[in-house]
């Protein structure tokens, strides 16, 4: 009997499941022998670009100046095979037409994309390195810039950002926020693919920082852990659905430091060269050069409060 009862259980458990109205956008059908973007090949992509972008620390040990363009040559080609077939997968997987689609024709797309993708790996590689530089310069307790490379969580994140950004500048869906979840995954630090970061950019530390999809950062701008860039909530259209697309994450000048655990929130403008400093919360633009802390922010509210204080007692 309780083997019967427990059978009837899993028969009906199953029969719910399958029911087309539990899981209607949970589903995905796709062509035969078509997988969806893989995060173990992704991860070896990632393993690929950072193999080229910093010889010698990633990849084959026994790289030297007189075989890196061996090195490089079959590390490039097995990247543009990987990425392929992953942009492949993610252009199948991101159009519910795409099983009327040509195979080849998608292939081809992805093929170009995989090609436009590593033509911007050598301007990357100078980006990065002004990334490195402004985190070994930041931080007292680096001893050089190849610990920066090799170790900084910070680095990472900034990394497979760069990475990112570059596929999603591209087109790519879904593909460049993977590569992001991963760094977020790894290192606490949560950069979306779509946010717009200048050249020598730091993180120090770095858990728990948040860099929305609309941000904006100039050059040469430092954060540390818990910082984030929030964005405001979406205005409602006429039906009160959210309206997506709305530059909604603040914007930092150039040369601009926020310290550990402020939220700056919405499409607020942060001027260059100002210091935000650590747990405030801020939702007005603030100048150029200015210093906001929480004891300028109290001043700022027992300002506003004495003012409408001296208000009431005149009315």
């Amino acid at each position: 009997m309780g083997l019967q009862k427990h059978s009837k259980v899993l028969n009906d458990t199953v029969e719910m499941l399958s029911d087309e109205g539990s899981y209607q956008q949970l589903f995905h059908a796709y062509r035969d022998e078509e997988a969806l973007p893989s995060g173990e090949v992704l991860k070896e992509i990632i393993d690929l670009c950072r193999a080229i972008l910093f010889p010698g620390y990633y990849g084959n040990a026994r790289i030297s100046k007189q075989t890196i363009r061996f090195h490089t040559g079959v590390n490039v080609g097995t990247l543009h095979t990987l990425l392929s077939k992953q942009i492949y997968a993610g252009l199948c997987f991101a159009d519910t037409t795409c099983v009327s689609c040509p195979e080849e024709k998608i292939l081809t797309e992805a093929e170009k994309l995989s090609e436009a993708f590593i033509r911007t790996l050598p301007e990357m590689r100078s980006l990065l390195a002004t990334d490195a530089e402004a985190a070994f310069n930041g931080d007292p307790a680096a001893q050089n810039i190849n610990e920066v490379i090799f170790c900084y969580p910070g680095f990472r994140a900034v990394c497979n950002y760069r990475i990112a950004h570059q596929l999603y500048r591209l087109g790519v869906p879904f593909i460049p926020r993977m590569i992001t979840e991963m760094a977020h995954s790894e290192t606490g630090i949560d950069i979306h693919p779509g946010a717009e970061i200048g050249h020598y950019f730091s993180i120090d530390h770095g858990t728990g920082t948040v860099i929305g999809e609309t941000s904006v950062i100039g050059n040469h701008v430092r954060i540390f852990q818990g910082v984030s860039l929030a964005g405001e909530k979406l205005p409602p259209d006429e039906n009160g659905n959210a309206i997506r697309g709305v530059p909604r994450h603040p914007v930092l000048g150039d040369h601009v430091t926020v310290y550990s655990n402020a939220t700056l929130l919405g499409r607020i403008r942060i001027g260059e060269g100002a210091t935000i400093c650590g747990n405030v919360w801020i939702t007005e633009d603030v100048p150029a050069g200015a210093t906001v802390s929480q004891q300028t922010i109290d001043k700022c509210q027992l300002t506003v409060s004495e003012v409408m204080e001296q208000r009431t007692i005149n009315n």
